[in-house]
């Protein structure tokens, strides 16, 4: 395994943009406490990290119908979907210049209800201690479903079955991707959204990289 980041410039994934604005109060404030209880910058992402996974709710779990996919309304809202609390984390963590992009594996929806193939987000982060990029993945906990921090064995929401046609993908990208934004923005509902989950993304679609 090996976790590559898709742009060389590191500066590119501190970027605070209108869907990752962790120049919001809430956020700063968020990031601020958590930083002061950390005992160094690799604990902090781990207490970043455990704070969206556990305090953030899965929008799904909570049969919750609205979507949320800017940073600070998942905040605001407490819950977003596995691509929207991937967009907080990175805020959080970026708010106190930890480089942090974003994964994504492509996954079957629901092998017996819905088994279609769509993407799945997550987080790639910076470790600077260990130079180093490592994934995490802040959907949340339930049952059948244990994601945890790590820095050396991935112990992500949802290992790749290959025989199922699911498949790894170990770049960080800088942004959210274009199309699993434009989903987040063109569905007004969950429910809605459910029918209409990504199903490719434009940066599998381009070479370029700089």
């Amino acid at each position: 395994m090996d976790i590559k980041p898709y742009i060389k410039n590191i500066n590119s994934y501190l970027v605070c943009d209108g869907v990752i604005d962790f120049r919001n109060e809430n956020i700063t404030q968020l990031a601020d406490t958590l930083y002061q209880k950390a005992e160094n910058e690799l604990d902090f992402i781990k207490t970043a990290y455990e704070f969206v996974r556990d305090h953030i709710s899965h929008s799904a779990d909570i049969n919750e119908d609205e979507l949320t996919h800017i940073a600070s309304d998942v905040l605001k809202k407490g819950h977003g979907i596995c691509f929207s609390k991937s967009h907080l984390l990175a805020a959080v963590l970026r708010s106190k210049s930890i480089p942090t992009g974003f994964c994504y594996q492509k996954l079957i929806l629901d092998d017996e209800t819905a088994p279609i193939l769509i993407y799945h987000g997550l987080n790639g982060v910076y470790l600077r201690e260990y130079n180093k990029w490592i994934r995490l993945d802040p959907r949340g906990n339930k049952k059948g479903v244990n994601a945890q921090f790590s820095i050396e064995t991935e112990h992500l929401a949802f290992p790749v079955r290959p025989e199922m046609g699911e498949t790894e993908n170990f770049i960080v990208y800088p942004d959210p991707d274009i199309y699993v934004l434009n989903t987040l923005r063109e569905n007004r509902t969950r429910t809605e959204l459910w029918n209409n989950l990504p199903t490719k993304l434009r940066y599998e679609e381009s070479s370029d990289r700089i």
